[in-house]
This record gives C-alpha cells, structure tokens and sequence, in this order.
C-alpha cells in the first residue's frame, strides 16, 4: 500500500455535480457573511455599552468571539472548493484546520456549560450572584476554557502527525475531520481513536451534565416562586441559552453519534453544515432578537453611526 506521513488531500465537498457549486456558494458565502456580521455585531454592543459590562455579557461576548473563529475555520477552504472545484489540501493544511475546529468546537460545548453555571448563580442565589460571579473568576473560567481546548487539540494534533496516510485520498467531507483521517490512515489508529473518545466523552459529557443539573436547580428555584410573573421573568433569562443549548447538541449527536463509514449521506453532510455552519451563525440572531438589552443597545450604536453620517 502506498503510504506516506505527509500526503495530501482531496476535500470532495458538499456534492459531486458541479451543476450544483455555484448555488452552493452562493448560499454558503452568505451564510458566511451573516453569521461574520451577526456575531460581529453582537461583540460591538458589548463592548461599548458599560450597561452589558456583567458576567452573562461577558460569556456571551466569548461565545460570539468562539463562533466568528469557528465558522472561519472552515468556510473558507468550503468556498474556494466550490469556487475553483478544487478541494485538493495539503496535509499541514488540513491539520491546521483540524487543530483548531477542534478548540473551537470544544469551547463552545465549554462555554455552554460556563454559561449555564452563570444562571444556576443568578436565579438560584441572586443576593450572593456578585460574589460567586466576580470578574477574576470569570475570567478564570473563560482562561481555563481556553487552555483544555488548546491542550486536547494540541494532543489529538501531534498524534495524528505521527501516522501515515494513503497517498492522494479523497475525504468525504467539506472539512478536515478526525473521523475520515483516521480511516484513511495505514498506520495503528487504535491509540488516536481511544484517546479521541476518552477525551470527547470526558469534555462532552462533563459539560452536558453540568448544564442539565444547572437547569434542574433551577427549574426547581424557579417552580417555588409563588408569582406566576416572578416565574417568566426569571426563566426568560434562560430562554436565549437554552434554545443555543438545543441546536448545539442536536447537531452534534446527529453528527457524530453515529457507526463509523467511508460513506456519507445527504443526512449526514446536512448535520455537519448545521453544526459547523447555520448553529454559529444563528447563535448571536437567537440572543440579540431575544433580549432587550441586546437590542438597546444595537440602536444606540446604529443611531450614532447615523448621526456621524
């Protein structure tokens, strides 16, 4: 078998019919641009109004910072497939991308968790919220985040340098994933796959159960206030990120729980562009359309832009 540990790539894409590559371009650039502006937008109003200066703003900012460099990891290399019909990448370039979908990909699930935490603090025990949520320990939270992510991509990264693979391969997908490099190795993928798992079950897992318990405790708290207005207020804090929260992991687990296959089905490539693509980019519409504050402040900037014009 001709084997090599740094060949190229061929990225066969979202379709085979070249009929198709530029409808898909032009869906997908602007898909692309949407969620570049959306969540470009989203961290402006944060930064510059002091009223969104708190820790749910703050983790907010972080997830839209996380979503702009998520869907920019692989967008890009997507369209110029489509635009040239060229999905050929080198296998530096394909680690690369790898490296970091994957610390984006977990800070998001990381960030999610974070966030959820946030809530527990504010509803659950609002009179000491300003102590248990200070800005060092978000901030430590947020830096702590980052340096998992870095460390696990960095790790499933260096592993996956030291295999060899099958000359000249075709990757059924649009992305640089771990999944087809790993069926296209030559080499004993056992450890990578193990380690893959282990690592993803670890982060995944964690981060799902602390979100599901934040919410029990508060679906509790909130089910012990005696107004039913008291009730709506408290639970349309946690609309936005629940709602986040759904999209997210329905993506995923349709994405990724599933039997391992060289194949792929429409079903499948349709989960990967909802969680790579559509989910980053409708996260900051979901927080912005749905909260007050959010919004308020959008005008104010949209008014001074008016007025300096």
């Amino acid at each position: 078998m001709n084997c090599s540990q740094a060949p190229g790539f061929i990225l066969l894409g979202l379709s085979s019919d070249p009929e198709k590559w530029q409808p898909f371009f032009s869906i997908f650039l602007g898909l692309y641009l949407l969620g570049l502006l959306g969540n470009l937008l989203l961290l402006i109003a944060i930064g510059a109004d002091v009223h969104l200066h708190t820790p749910m703003y703050f983790f907010l900012s972080q997830l839209s910072l996380v979503d702009l460099c998520f869907i920019t990891t692989t967008a890009p290399k997507m369209l110029e497939s489509l635009w040239t019909g060229d999905g050929s990448i080198s296998f530096s370039g394909c680690l690369t991308q790898l490296y970091f979908f994957a610390v984006f990909a977990d800070m998001d699930n990381l960030l999610l968790a974070v966030m959820a935490i946030d809530r527990y603090a504010a509803i659950c025990h609002p009179l000491l919220y300003p102590l248990l949520m200070t800005p060092c320990r978000c901030v430590v939270l947020v830096s702590g985040s980052w340096g998992v992510t870095h460390c696990v991509s960095l790790t499933h990264t260096l592993l996956l340098s030291q295999l060899y693979f099958q000359t000249n391969q075709e990757i059924p997908h649009f992305f640089c994933d771990f999944g087809p490099l790993l069926w296209l190795s030559c080499s004993d993928a056992h450890l990578n796959e193990h380690l893959m798992m282990a690592l993803a079950g670890v982060l995944g897992i964690s981060a799902l159960l602390c979100i599901v318990s934040s919410y029990g405790c508060i679906f509790y708290a909130v089910a012990r206030v005696p107004s039913a207005q008291g009730k709506r207020k408290a639970l349309a804090t946690c609309s936005s990120h629940l709602s986040v929260v759904a999209i997210f992991y329905s993506t995923v687990f349709a994405t990724y729980l599933k039997p391992p296959s060289s194949s792929r089905s429409s079903g499948e490539v349709v989960a990967a562009v909802m969680y790579t693509l559509v989910t980053p980019t409708l996260n900051p519409f979901i927080y912005s359309l749905r909260n007050k504050d959010v919004k308020s402040s959008l005008r104010r900037i949209l008014n001074m832009v008016k007025s300096q014009n």
